[in-house]
């Protein structure tokens, strides 16, 4: 397969003590600026490129199997900004992994791997080829499937998130499509006070992770 090219000091530096193979580091001030820009094919490599592996995604039905997991479900986020902010709060929290639909989705690309300062070369990610499946299967080996719906009446901390729990979050603008969001167990919102209708994926992500991890203890 292909080699991947990633970019920035902390991607790099996660990528050299991750799962995957570096094949070459270029830095500056050995290499010009530009020619790390032209390599990455952008200005934000902090003076940093390196030509990895592929990304190794991992086997849906084994996150499945980790006692009290604690999985995020992305449905049809696209940006891959907002799936690498993800996959920072998720690895940082501790979770066990994060599953992302085959297509229509963002993929673990370079500016995934910027955005998650390289939490993605030691979190599980896994591609499904169908997500609602995906949840019905993890129902069945006895994870509970909790939406994010600002519109919910159930706010996060008054649901249990202490067993094997499956945080599913929706596309940016759009939410849980339909099917998906019938896959859940149930609902749960972060209850708003200000004046803004919604928060951005990555953000609600993380604070509902962190209740998450704040029940377990």
């Amino acid at each position: 397969m292909a080699s991947q090219i990633i970019y920035g000091k902390q991607p790099v530096a996660e990528a050299e003590r991750g799962r995957r193979r570096v094949h070459r580091v270029w830095r500056a001030p050995g290499t010009p600026g530009e020619e790390l820009e032209r390599l990455c094919g952008s200005p934000d490599h902090q003076g940093v490129v390196a030509e990895v592996d592929p990304y190794p995604y991992a086997d849906p039905s084994e996150l499945l199997r980790g006692e009290d997991a604690l999985l995020v479900a992305l449905d049809q986020v696209q940006d891959p900004r907002n799936l690498g902010a993800v996959c920072r709060s998720a690895e940082f929290a501790g979770a066990s992994g994060v599953v992302v639909p085959e297509r229509r989705s963002a993929a673990v690309t370079a500016a995934a791997c910027k955005a998650a300062a390289g939490a993605v070369e030691h979190l599980r990610i896994a591609h499904v080829r169908n997500l609602a499946d995906w949840l019905a299967a993890a129902k069945s080996a006895g994870f509970w499937i909790w939406g994010a719906d600002a519109d919910a009446r159930s706010p996060a901390w008054d649901v249990d998130l202490k067993g094997p729990t499956v945080l599913v979050m929706g596309g940016e603008g759009k939410g849980l499509r339909p099917r998906v969001a019938a896959s859940c167990d149930g609902l749960l919102a972060l209850p708003r006070s200000g004046q803004v209708e919604s928060l951005n994926v990555s953000a609600a992500a993380a604070a509902l992770l962190f209740e998450a991890r704040r029940q377990r203890g």
